[in-house]
């Protein structure tokens, strides 16, 4: 699966780091972005149908194991990794923290309906994952991450991120009765400029990880790139395994694999520009980046195989008829 989004991204952090803006222009890109994520997040609450997240809501078992893998089991991977002692502490803080951002929307359900799987399902657990991610996830930074050192979190923080992600999407919820129409009109070109706004957030990042300089070795970034993998290989595994433990069908195993082993780029960037307000976010965010490009080149494969096999039990029932 073609994803030019992720290509945009990397051209921006391409971008920030070899012509970040300096003086002025910082303190004016610093407001532009602010206002952008604001936006951003109005926008998702706009277009989330509320009567269709409740529909979903049912199936109670299945968004439990999702929401358990999303901010449970990574959180403790997140936990052991940020005490890594030969680590950068900015790279480890960053490692932690993609453990703790919300599952993605888009790409959890497109990888669910390739695979065959418990579409409405992921729609729900995705989206309700988001939305839950944009108060749970500053809560577990505060209550995981250290409070002192390269970027300390406190109440203050907590307090931006309700007032420039949770608040926006609360007033587009309550925007439905006028927005709603204009939304599902525009959706395409809504999509491209959701995409902006990440990458305006992208390219201010890497612009502030190069004014304040490089803290982490080649051999540091290759091992983070490894640890990454290695995290995404780990929770690929668990969450088929763990559906099938628990007895869930085939559809529900699919649903649970791709949505709970994601983390959100989309989410998680803009997060992270206001919880470490201040601090060099470059090198925090980039795990997330590596994780991202990641997740979607093994999950590109997984839901193919997946595809694949449900055409091959589908062609096998077909004959023994």
């Amino acid at each position: 699966m073609r994803d030019p989004f992720l290509l945009y991204i990397l051209l921006s952090a391409l971008a920030g780091f070899l012509l970040p803006v300096s003086g002025a222009a910082t303190d004016v890109l610093d407001w532009v972005t602010k206002i952008a994520i604001f936006l951003l997040f109005f926008g998702y609450g706009a277009r989330l149908s509320t009567s269709e997240a409740w529909a979903g809501l049912k199936h109670w078992r299945l968004h439990l194991t999702i929401f358990a893998c999303t901010f449970v089991v990574f959180p403790v991977i997140g936990l052991g990794l940020l005490h890594l002692p030969w680590y950068s502490p900015a790279l480890a803080l960053g490692l932690a923290f993609l453990t703790l951002v919300p599952s993605t929307v888009q790409s959890s359900i497109t990888f669910t309906s390739i695979a065959g799987g418990n579409i409405a399902g992921a729609i729900v657990s995705a989206t309700t994952s988001n939305l839950l991610g944009v108060v749970l996830t500053p809560l577990l930074v505060m209550a995981l991450l250290p409070t002192t050192g390269v970027a300390p979190i406190g109440w203050g923080s907590f307090g931006a991120v309700m007032v420039q992600l949770l608040l926006p999407f609360i007033i587009g919820q309550l925007s439905r009765r006028w927005s709603a129409d204009f939304m599902a009109r525009n959706r395409k070109k809504l999509r491209w400029l959701d995409q902006g706004v990440i990458c305006l957030v992208v390219y201010g990042a890497f612009g502030d990880f190069r004014r304040n300089g490089i803290t982490a070795t080649g051999t540091e970034l290759l091992v983070m790139l490894v640890l990454c993998l290695v995290i995404l290989a780990f929770m690929l595994a668990f969450t088929r395994q763990l559906a099938r433990v628990l007895g869930f069908d085939r559809s529900d195993e699919i649903a649970i694999v791709f949505c709970g082993t994601k983390k959100s780029l989309a989410t998680g960037i803009p997060m992270a520009t206001v919880l470490f307000a201040g601090q060099s976010v470059g090198l925090i965010v980039f795990p997330l980046m590596a994780f991202h490009t990641l997740q979607l080149i093994a999950c590109t494969i997984i839901a193919q195989r997946y595809a694949m096999r449900d055409g091959e039990d589908s062609s096998e029932s077909s004959k023994t008829r």
